[in-house]
């Protein structure tokens, strides 16, 4: 049985493919006519579980859905919720960079501190939506820096690193990341429903 992940964003469904070897992935194109379901939650688990639900309900597949964005800790916690639409158009990521420096212009370096975070929510037809959270801690930086990621990963600086997100390998960031941390934790709190689906 294949494991739907309700993202129509293409790097998140590569990274998650890389994160769950064994299982059989699909993502929403293959349900062309299924519409999003509209984002109403207050918090990253929230707006997880409605899209689990209501692509498992689609469907009929067990669905995984993730729910992610920056938290700044100068900003209140925003953009949060908002980080895809954060400038106003959803998935614009130079507008919501820009925005972002524009907010935190003058706010000293070491009051730049942030969160990337990943809330997941598993949703298998028949049983209760599950949710955890993964978090990666580290900073803001003044000007984007490196070339690679997509996003925010221009600006944030992981705790303990020189580089950015962006300027980071790939490999490094895979293991160090929010969803990574999402992922081993889903790995162990999940094990049970993630083999069933590998092997249905």
């Amino acid at each position: 049985m294949p494991l739907l992940i309700a993202t129509r964003n293409a790097h998140k469904l590569q990274e998650i493919r890389e994160m769950l070897p064994g299982i059989e992935i699909v993502g929403t194109d293959r349900f062309p006519d299924v519409p999003d379901p509209e984002e109403t939650g207050m918090t990253f688990e929230e707006n997880a579980a409605i899209k689990a639900l209501a692509w498992a309900a689609a469907t009929g597949l067990p669905a995984l859905a993730d729910d992610s964005g920056l938290e700044v800790d100068a900003l209140g916690g925003a953009p949060g919720i908002h980080s895809a639409r954060y400038a106003g158009t959803h998935g614009d990521t130079a507008a919501n960079n820009t925005k972002l420096l524009q907010e935190l212009a003058g706010v000293a370096p070491d009051k730049r501190t942030a969160r990337f975070v990943c809330a997941l929510a598993l949703a298998v037809p028949g049983c209760p939506v599950e949710t955890l959270r993964g978090a990666c801690e580290g900073s803001i930086l003044e000007t984007a820096s490196g070339c690679g990621g997509f996003g925010y990963d221009p600006l944030f600086v992981p705790r303990g690193y020189a580089d950015s997100f962006a300027a980071l390998p790939d490999s490094v960031k895979a293991s160090i990341s929010h969803r990574a941390e999402a992922f081993k934790q889903a790995r162990t709190c999940w094990a049970t429903q993630l083999a069933t689906i590998a092997t249905s």
